[in-house]
């Protein structure tokens, strides 16, 4: 265990102060060893994966930072479960080698297997919730280790039971159930499909798939590339918004024949779900647009980066308020961040 460590560079972001205390934990055994013993101690606990959905305070965190270094994968029958610290893109790379379909248009996600449940990671037509069968969790409340199956995950648009309390659940291993047939599944992103040459709802091998997933990435300067400083970011800093019939209306009159497309949203009749990029750049935010050391991607409006490294966090969030407070002046929607933010708030 070593204290005063730096933790901007356990981020994408490349921001965050020190850790009071830190330390890797390489079995699942020392994972919840570590934290419930902190959790006797009433210490504070971060836990960290790869740091790829974060904004941490450039005070740092006052407690004990427990890095997941957990490793292992199996395989059998299309059912793969994956330790919380193994790398998510090599993980999907595998799985397309081995012909099997389900995750192969969330290739170039940087981050740990154990941050997609929390997040609902999705990108390009799918999310993991149409894939994870199961998520094995350490819960500090009732202080035991769970197998909890997806239907008691809570998993939505870009969220999960487990992002609403990250203080109770430790993410140990994801089991995902993939279809063993080499092809892509139906692809439902419209610009995916059109980039590959094919209408919506086909299916193309996975290799083809991947590949150009990675390419419309790296277009949008979202597979890191440390050549490349649009993608010292944490991804998309604004899910897209997801509004009722009435907040639908009010935008047609505001900006007629906007995108969108119909959301599934429970409890919300006639939802559409909106770009937050085109809202972005309708409020007049334009690919590059600078506040002091940080910036919008010059590749996509919907990456708040920083590009020298040295910004700091205090930099970003007012970025993002004047972002957010430009898109609810112009639009009346107000957009959400989507990275977890530790010690700093919007």
């Amino acid at each position: 265990m070593e204290e005063g460590v730096r933790l901007a560079p356990h981020t994408t972001l490349r921001m965050g102060g020190n850790a009071r205390a830190f330390v890797t934990a390489e079995t699942d055994e020392r994972l919840v060893e570590l934290v419930s013993e902190a959790d006797e101690r009433r210490e504070p606990v971060l836990i960290l994966g790869g740091g790829s959905n974060l904004v941490l305070s450039d005070a740092g965190f006052d407690g004990l930072v427990v890095k997941v270094g957990t490793r292992g994968i199996t395989s059998f029958g299309g059912l793969v479960t994956a330790a919380a610290g193994e790398d998510w893109d090599p993980l999907v790379e595998r799985c397309v080698a081995e012909g099997l379909s389900g995750i192969e248009c969330l290739s170039g996600i940087p981050g740990l297997v154990g941050s997609t449940p929390i997040q609902n990671v999705g990108a390009y037509g799918q999310d993991v919730s149409q894939t994870i069968v199961a998520v094995r969790v350490y819960d500090r409340l009732m202080r035991e280790t769970l197998d909890l199956p997806a239907g008691e995950c809570g998993f939505a648009y870009r969220d999960s039971a487990f992002k609403g309390a990250l203080d109770r659940f430790v993410v140990l291993s994801v089991t995902y159930k993939l279809q063993e047939n080499g092809l892509s599944q139906p692809l439902a992103y419209a610009e995916l499909a059109r980039s590959l040459g094919v209408a919506p709802g086909e299916r193309v091998p996975l290799a083809r798939a991947r590949a150009k997933v990675l390419e419309l990435r790296r277009g949008k300067g979202m597979v890191l590339d440390p050549a490349d400083p649009d993608t010292i970011s944490a991804g998309s800093f604004f899910t897209n918004p997801i509004l009722g019939k009435a907040q639908a209306d009010a935008l047609e009159e505001l900006a007629p024949g906007y995108p969108r497309w119909p959301a599934d949203a429970p409890g919300m009749d006639g939802a559409v779900k909106v770009p937050a990029a085109w809202l972005i750049e309708h409020a007049g935010f334009h690919k590059g647009y600078a506040r002091g050391p940080v910036r919008l991607s010059t590749k996509h409006t919907l990456a708040l980066t920083n590009p020298t490294g040295q910004a700091s966090a205090a930099d970003l969030v007012e970025l993002a308020r004047e972002v957010r407070d430009g898109v609810k002046a112009k639009f009346g929607v107000t957009l959400v961040n989507e990275p977890v933010m530790i010690g700093v708030s919007l």
